[in-house]
Protein backbone atom coordinates (compact mmCIF):
# COMPACT_ATOMS: atom_id res chain seq x y z
CA UNK A 1 0.00 0.00 0.00
CA UNK A 2 2.79 2.24 0.78
CA UNK A 3 4.47 1.72 -2.36
CA UNK A 4 1.01 2.27 -4.22
CA UNK A 5 0.76 5.96 -2.15
CA UNK A 6 4.27 6.75 -3.06
CA UNK A 7 3.89 6.01 -6.91
CA UNK A 8 0.22 8.11 -6.97
CA UNK A 9 2.25 10.73 -5.36
CA UNK A 10 5.14 10.33 -7.85
CA UNK A 11 2.42 10.45 -10.96
CA UNK A 12 0.75 13.71 -9.26
CA UNK A 13 4.85 15.45 -9.85
CA UNK A 14 5.10 13.60 -13.28
CA UNK A 15 1.42 15.12 -14.24
CA UNK A 16 1.59 18.34 -12.70
CA UNK A 17 4.71 19.09 -15.29
CA UNK A 18 2.59 17.89 -17.83
CA UNK A 19 0.35 19.77 -16.94
CA UNK A 20 2.17 22.86 -17.38
CA UNK A 21 3.56 21.81 -20.43
CA UNK A 22 0.29 20.63 -21.92
CA UNK A 23 -1.43 23.99 -21.12
CA UNK A 24 0.99 26.51 -22.77
CA UNK A 25 0.51 24.30 -26.10
CA UNK A 26 -3.17 24.33 -25.87
CA UNK A 27 -3.50 27.68 -25.47
CA UNK A 28 -0.61 28.61 -28.75
CA UNK A 29 -3.46 25.68 -30.79
CA UNK A 30 -6.44 27.86 -29.34
CA UNK A 31 -4.56 30.89 -30.75
CA UNK A 32 -3.44 30.17 -33.64
CA UNK A 33 -4.74 26.90 -35.19
CA UNK A 34 -0.91 25.36 -35.92
CA UNK A 35 0.44 22.59 -33.19
CA UNK A 36 3.93 24.08 -31.93
CA UNK A 37 6.25 21.23 -33.08
CA UNK A 38 9.36 23.06 -31.55
CA UNK A 39 7.47 23.08 -27.64
CA UNK A 40 9.59 20.31 -26.22
CA UNK A 41 12.67 22.57 -27.39
CA UNK A 42 11.40 25.57 -25.37
CA UNK A 43 10.83 22.78 -22.14
CA UNK A 44 14.76 21.64 -22.43
CA UNK A 45 15.71 25.24 -23.17
CA UNK A 46 13.71 26.11 -19.89
CA UNK A 47 16.19 23.31 -18.31
CA UNK A 48 18.96 24.18 -19.20
CA UNK A 49 18.64 28.46 -19.08
CA UNK A 50 18.10 27.21 -15.09
CA UNK A 51 20.54 24.84 -14.78
CA UNK A 52 23.11 27.53 -15.94
CA UNK A 53 21.87 30.36 -14.16
CA UNK A 54 21.84 28.08 -10.80
CA UNK A 55 25.10 26.77 -11.50
CA UNK A 56 27.34 29.75 -13.55
CA UNK A 57 25.78 32.50 -12.52
CA UNK A 58 25.12 31.33 -8.80
CA UNK A 59 21.99 32.62 -8.00
CA UNK A 60 19.38 30.96 -5.65
CA UNK A 61 16.89 28.15 -7.18
CA UNK A 62 14.05 30.33 -7.03
CA UNK A 63 15.77 33.22 -8.69
CA UNK A 64 16.90 30.97 -11.65
CA UNK A 65 13.74 29.25 -12.78
CA UNK A 66 12.77 33.75 -12.71
CA UNK A 67 15.53 33.99 -14.83
CA UNK A 68 14.32 30.97 -17.07
CA UNK A 69 10.50 32.39 -17.31
CA UNK A 70 12.23 35.62 -18.71
CA UNK A 71 14.40 34.34 -21.30
CA UNK A 72 12.24 31.77 -22.56
CA UNK A 73 9.04 34.17 -22.75
CA UNK A 74 11.12 36.51 -25.13
CA UNK A 75 12.35 33.32 -26.83
CA UNK A 76 8.23 32.58 -27.45
CA UNK A 77 7.85 36.05 -28.36
CA UNK A 78 10.85 35.78 -31.23
CA UNK A 79 9.37 32.73 -32.62
CA UNK A 80 6.25 34.55 -32.57
CA UNK A 81 7.75 37.16 -34.45
CA UNK A 82 10.19 35.77 -36.93
CA UNK A 83 8.54 31.93 -37.89
CA UNK A 84 4.83 32.17 -37.66
CA UNK A 85 3.76 35.53 -37.50
CA UNK A 86 5.19 35.90 -41.45
CA UNK A 87 3.40 32.02 -42.05
CA UNK A 88 -0.11 33.23 -41.27
CA UNK A 89 -1.83 33.18 -44.32
CA UNK A 90 0.04 30.18 -45.15
CA UNK A 91 -0.82 26.37 -45.14
CA UNK A 92 -0.51 25.04 -41.87
CA UNK A 93 2.23 22.46 -43.08
CA UNK A 94 4.66 25.73 -43.91
CA UNK A 95 3.91 26.21 -39.64
CA UNK A 96 4.84 22.85 -38.65
CA UNK A 97 7.83 22.43 -40.96
CA UNK A 98 8.70 26.11 -39.36
CA UNK A 99 8.60 24.53 -36.14
CA UNK A 100 10.25 21.21 -36.59
CA UNK A 101 13.34 23.36 -38.03
CA UNK A 102 13.23 25.49 -35.27
CA UNK A 103 13.41 22.50 -32.85
CA UNK A 104 16.39 21.12 -34.61
CA UNK A 105 18.07 24.74 -33.66
CA UNK A 106 17.26 24.79 -30.59
CA UNK A 107 18.45 21.52 -30.09
CA UNK A 108 21.75 22.65 -31.79
CA UNK A 109 22.18 25.53 -29.50
CA UNK A 110 22.09 23.52 -26.45
CA UNK A 111 24.38 21.41 -28.02
CA UNK A 112 26.85 23.84 -29.09
CA UNK A 113 26.85 25.54 -25.40
CA UNK A 114 26.10 22.89 -22.94
CA UNK A 115 27.44 20.16 -25.11
CA UNK A 116 25.80 16.28 -25.95
CA UNK A 117 26.67 14.82 -22.42
CA UNK A 118 23.79 14.85 -19.36
CA UNK A 119 24.26 17.18 -16.73
CA UNK A 120 22.65 16.78 -13.38
CA UNK A 121 21.51 20.06 -11.74
CA UNK A 122 21.84 20.34 -8.28
CA UNK A 123 18.52 19.64 -6.06
CA UNK A 124 18.13 22.59 -3.56
CA UNK A 125 15.92 20.40 -1.15
CA UNK A 126 16.84 16.67 0.18
CA UNK A 127 15.56 14.01 2.01
CA UNK A 128 11.76 13.03 2.12
CA UNK A 129 8.51 13.61 3.74
CA UNK A 130 5.63 10.79 5.22
CA UNK A 131 2.85 10.87 3.50
CA UNK A 132 -0.23 8.64 4.44
CA UNK A 133 2.92 5.82 5.51
CA UNK A 134 4.52 6.59 2.09
CA UNK A 135 8.41 8.46 1.52
CA UNK A 136 7.68 10.94 -1.19
CA UNK A 137 11.09 13.14 -1.85
CA UNK A 138 10.45 17.01 -0.85
CA UNK A 139 11.16 18.01 -4.21
CA UNK A 140 8.46 16.28 -6.08
CA UNK A 141 5.87 17.60 -3.31
CA UNK A 142 7.64 20.90 -4.51
CA UNK A 143 7.06 20.11 -8.30
CA UNK A 144 3.17 19.87 -7.15
CA UNK A 145 2.39 22.14 -4.93
CA UNK A 146 3.79 24.92 -7.65
CA UNK A 147 1.88 23.50 -10.31
CA UNK A 148 -1.32 23.70 -8.43
CA UNK A 149 -0.09 26.86 -7.58
CA UNK A 150 0.50 28.06 -11.30
CA UNK A 151 -2.42 26.84 -12.31
CA UNK A 152 -4.72 28.33 -9.78
CA UNK A 153 -3.24 31.54 -10.97
CA UNK A 154 -3.44 30.95 -14.62
CA UNK A 155 -7.14 30.30 -14.30
CA UNK A 156 -7.88 33.67 -12.36
CA UNK A 157 -5.34 34.94 -14.71
CA UNK A 158 -7.67 33.72 -18.10
CA UNK A 159 -10.87 34.75 -16.25
CA UNK A 160 -10.45 38.28 -14.24
CA UNK A 161 -7.77 39.95 -16.74
CA UNK A 162 -8.25 41.64 -19.58
CA UNK A 163 -5.19 39.93 -21.43
CA UNK A 164 -6.47 36.43 -20.47
CA UNK A 165 -9.77 37.26 -21.65
CA UNK A 166 -8.50 38.56 -25.10
CA UNK A 167 -6.62 35.15 -25.34
CA UNK A 168 -10.13 33.67 -24.62
CA UNK A 169 -11.94 36.17 -27.03
CA UNK A 170 -9.12 34.92 -29.93
CA UNK A 171 -9.71 30.91 -29.48
CA UNK A 172 -13.82 31.17 -29.84
CA UNK A 173 -14.06 34.01 -32.57
CA UNK A 174 -10.61 35.40 -34.12
CA UNK A 175 -12.16 37.83 -36.38
CA UNK A 176 -15.47 38.84 -34.10
CA UNK A 177 -12.35 39.52 -31.17
CA UNK A 178 -10.90 41.54 -33.76
CA UNK A 179 -13.75 43.83 -35.02
CA UNK A 180 -14.39 44.71 -31.35
CA UNK A 181 -10.66 46.28 -31.03
CA UNK A 182 -8.61 42.62 -30.30
CA UNK A 183 -5.24 42.91 -31.72
CA UNK A 184 -4.52 39.38 -32.92
CA UNK A 185 -1.20 40.24 -33.26
CA UNK A 186 -0.33 41.06 -29.99
CA UNK A 187 -2.38 38.36 -28.46
CA UNK A 188 -0.41 35.62 -30.57
CA UNK A 189 2.48 37.31 -29.31
CA UNK A 190 1.68 37.21 -25.57
CA UNK A 191 0.39 33.59 -26.20
CA UNK A 192 3.53 31.78 -27.37
CA UNK A 193 5.38 33.95 -24.10
CA UNK A 194 2.98 32.66 -21.99
CA UNK A 195 3.23 29.04 -22.89
CA UNK A 196 7.11 29.11 -23.25
CA UNK A 197 7.13 30.21 -19.74
CA UNK A 198 4.91 27.54 -18.48
CA UNK A 199 7.03 25.14 -19.97
CA UNK A 200 10.09 26.75 -18.31
CA UNK A 201 8.40 26.75 -14.91
CA UNK A 202 7.70 23.07 -16.00
CA UNK A 203 11.42 22.08 -16.77
CA UNK A 204 12.91 24.02 -14.14
CA UNK A 205 10.65 21.74 -11.26
CA UNK A 206 11.86 18.88 -12.69
CA UNK A 207 15.64 19.59 -13.73
CA UNK A 208 16.63 18.28 -9.91
CA UNK A 209 15.32 14.84 -10.55
CA UNK A 210 15.74 14.70 -13.95
CA UNK A 211 18.88 14.06 -16.78
CA UNK A 212 19.23 17.24 -18.83
CA UNK A 213 20.47 16.67 -22.87
CA UNK A 214 19.66 18.70 -26.22
CA UNK A 215 17.28 16.05 -27.29
CA UNK A 216 14.95 15.88 -23.43
CA UNK A 217 12.37 17.76 -25.43
CA UNK A 218 11.52 14.99 -27.94
CA UNK A 219 10.11 12.34 -26.30
CA UNK A 220 8.01 15.31 -23.85
CA UNK A 221 6.48 16.16 -27.27
CA UNK A 222 5.19 12.74 -28.44
CA UNK A 223 3.42 12.62 -24.38
CA UNK A 224 2.39 16.28 -24.74
CA UNK A 225 0.46 15.64 -27.88
CA UNK A 226 -1.18 12.18 -26.52
CA UNK A 227 -2.30 14.53 -23.37
CA UNK A 228 -4.02 17.31 -25.67
CA UNK A 229 -5.90 14.45 -28.17
CA UNK A 230 -6.99 12.99 -25.25
CA UNK A 231 -8.66 16.27 -23.59
CA UNK A 232 -9.44 17.83 -26.46
CA UNK A 233 -7.77 20.07 -28.80
CA UNK A 234 -8.31 23.59 -27.20
CA UNK A 235 -9.10 22.26 -24.11
CA UNK A 236 -7.25 23.60 -20.81
CA UNK A 237 -9.68 22.05 -18.66
CA UNK A 238 -8.75 18.78 -20.84
CA UNK A 239 -5.24 19.28 -20.76
CA UNK A 240 -5.21 19.02 -16.88
CA UNK A 241 -7.45 16.00 -16.46
CA UNK A 242 -5.16 14.25 -19.37
CA UNK A 243 -1.99 15.65 -17.79
CA UNK A 244 -2.75 14.21 -14.37
CA UNK A 245 -4.05 11.16 -15.79
CA UNK A 246 -1.28 10.61 -18.04
CA UNK A 247 1.41 10.81 -14.87
CA UNK A 248 -0.02 8.57 -12.99
CA UNK A 249 -0.65 6.23 -15.53
CA UNK A 250 2.86 6.52 -16.76
CA UNK A 251 4.22 5.99 -12.80
CA UNK A 252 2.33 2.91 -11.76
CA UNK A 253 2.27 0.99 -15.43
CA UNK A 254 6.53 1.73 -14.85
CA UNK A 255 6.34 0.15 -11.45
CA UNK A 256 3.67 -2.33 -11.48
CA UNK A 257 4.29 -3.39 -15.20
CA UNK A 258 7.95 -2.40 -16.77
CA UNK A 259 9.60 0.89 -17.40
CA UNK A 260 9.23 0.29 -20.90
CA UNK A 261 5.47 0.08 -20.68
CA UNK A 262 5.45 3.09 -18.78
CA UNK A 263 7.37 4.82 -21.29
CA UNK A 264 4.61 3.42 -24.14
CA UNK A 265 1.44 4.39 -22.30
CA UNK A 266 1.26 7.39 -23.62
CA UNK A 267 1.20 6.08 -27.60
CA UNK A 268 -1.08 3.07 -25.69
CA UNK A 269 -3.46 6.25 -24.61
CA UNK A 270 -2.98 8.20 -27.74
CA UNK A 271 -4.47 5.13 -29.56
CA UNK A 272 -7.17 4.15 -27.58
CA UNK A 273 -8.66 8.11 -27.89
CA UNK A 274 -8.20 8.23 -31.72
CA UNK A 275 -10.04 5.02 -31.48
CA UNK A 276 -12.83 5.44 -29.64
CA UNK A 277 -13.24 9.11 -29.08
CA UNK A 278 -11.17 11.43 -31.51
CA UNK A 279 -12.34 14.61 -30.40
CA UNK A 280 -11.44 13.94 -27.14
CA UNK A 281 -12.76 13.91 -23.73
CA UNK A 282 -12.83 17.84 -23.12
CA UNK A 283 -14.12 18.39 -26.78
CA UNK A 284 -13.98 22.36 -26.91
CA UNK A 285 -15.49 23.84 -30.82
CA UNK A 286 -13.49 26.45 -31.66
CA UNK A 287 -14.04 29.35 -34.18
CA UNK A 288 -12.21 30.18 -37.14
Amino acid sequence: MDLLLQQVFNGLALGGVYCLVAIGLTLVFGVLRIPNLAHGSLYMLGAYVTYFALTTLGVPYIAAIGIAIVVLAGVGVLMERLIFHPLRNKPHTHHMIAAIGAMFFFQALAQAIWGADFRQMPSPVSGNATILGAQVDWQRIIIVVTAVLILGLLAVFMKRSVHGQSIEAIEQDRTGASLVGINPDRVSMLTLGLSAALAAIAAGLVAPINLLSPTMGVALDTKIFAIIILGGLGSVPGAIVGGFALGVAESLASTYISSGVGEAIAFLVLIAVLAIKPQGLFTKAVAR
